[in-house]
């Protein structure tokens, strides 16, 4: 039996094929541990959503962070996803000359409308694995929010599911209440 050795790659190489055209501007892809991953295409639904929940808590949070809307952030040497929203840390340069990183990383949000076992089976113990200790998956079709925390190093301790008529808070600003119905369109 002939053992099949995977390469990985880190942000660095990542960031020169897409500097020189082994990857497209247009191609979506992400980079999840040192593989480089195609993303879902967008539905109307998906789009919606996260242009809805994106608007709302850019007011909820202001003045206290910043939020990115389907931008890289970076996990580890080997990761660089791109979540559907983060919630960050004020950066006085808006992240000019890198991605955050997960001490700079508030909350972590997917829009799931066909990602749902991806975001939960893939993207939970990825995040967790970095310490993020907020992460939220907006189910598009059950209009319910997975909340997990905790973060271990397989995955979350924690998982609620809240729906739309519920409220919840980030863990990092406790005191932001987040109306659930006003994360869907």
């Amino acid at each position: 039996m002939t053992q099949t050795r995977v390469r990985l790659w880190n942000v660095d190489e990542y960031h020169r094929m897409l500097e020189t055209g082994i990857i497209t501007a247009d191609e979506r892809v992400e980079l999840i541990d040192g593989q480089v991953i195609p993303m879902s295409a967008k539905n109307p639904s998906h789009a919606a959503t996260t242009l809805c929940a994106s608007d709302y808590l850019k007011r909820a949070v202001a003045e206290v962070a910043l939020v990115r809307v389907q931008d890289p952030i970076q996990l580890s040497q080997y990761s660089e996803p791109e979540p559907d929203i983060a919630v960050v840390r004020i950066d006085a340069q808006k992240y000019i000359d890198r991605h955050p990183a997960p001490n700079e990383i508030f909350l972590l949000i997917e829009v799931a409308d066909t990602t749902l076992d991806t975001d939960r089976k893939q993207k939970a113990p990825l995040y967790a694995k970095a310490g993020i200790a907020d992460y939220w998956i907006l189910d598009v079709n059950q209009r319910q929010v997975f909340v997990l925390g905790e973060p271990l190093l397989q995955g979350y301790n924690q998982q609620l599911i809240l729906q739309e008529d519920a409220t919840l808070s980030l863990i990092a600003f406790p005191e932001i209440e987040v109306q659930i119905n006003q994360l869907f369109p």
